[in-house]
């Protein structure tokens, strides 16, 4: 019975010596391989790959032109008669023309309607428009050197007579049915508004002419 009891005894002691040994072992190789990694060779990523080459035509990179140098500005072509008629005769163009020109257009409206012996109430309409753009002008221009022209004073004294006119004329259609065509009511006669609309529509072809000459 003892011998059975020391068999066993001297079984267990070599189990756990030989457990034992084999934990020493694995602490052992994992302590000499930490900190090496992979040992191996590393595989060749870019074997099966190659950038894609740019497709773009190279661009002719010359330098730029240094345009503050004198040699690489070209001179003005002040020989050439396009360039003065087009250039150098645009800067002549002033504010005072361009505003000039704006009444041409208004002052032949209101011309045809004379000639045409238009209706009254668009021929005082026509009037008022340009009266209402020769008030703007007026103010505009009052205190400048540009109130001593020619153009400008005629333009004023047109703009007068116009609204003058304008003012007859709806007064006549007004009172025409109560007046008697003598001395108080003459201005009022037909044949007068017909004599002061050829007084006028002589004055509005001479300043067109005047202004389309500022030009």
């Amino acid at each position: 019975m003892n011998k059975c009891k020391f068999f066993h005894s001297i079984i267990f002691i070599l189990v756990l010596l030989v457990l034992f040994s084999s934990s020493v072992w694995a602490k052992q190789q994992k302590t000499d391989n930490y900190g090496k990694g992979y040992v191996g060779t590393l595989p060749d990523l870019t074997r099966n790959y190659e950038p894609a080459k740019d497709s773009k035509p190279n661009v002719d990179s010359r330098p730029a032109k240094d345009f503050n140098s004198e040699n690489a500005l070209k001179p003005v072509p002040r020989d050439n008669p396009a360039f003065v008629n087009i250039i150098l005769k645009s800067d002549k163009t002033s504010q005072y023309v361009n505003d000039l020109n704006e009444f041409i257009p208004m002052l032949e409206d209101i011309f045809d309607l004379i000639e045409n012996n238009g209706n009254v109430q668009i021929f005082n309409a026509k009037v008022y428009y340009f009266n209402k753009n020769a008030d703007y002008f007026r103010d505009k221009y009052n205190n400048r050197p540009e109130s001593q022209f020619v153009s400008y004073k005629r333009l004023m004294e047109l703009n007068t007579h116009s609204r003058s006119i304008a003012l007859l004329r709806s007064e006549a259609e007004k009172y025409n049915p109560y007046l008697a065509y003598g001395s108080a009511g003459y201005i009022y006669n037909p044949n007068n508004i017909t004599e002061q609309l050829e007084y006028l529509k002589t004055e509005i072809e001479q300043t067109i002419l005047i202004l389309k000459e500022s030009n």
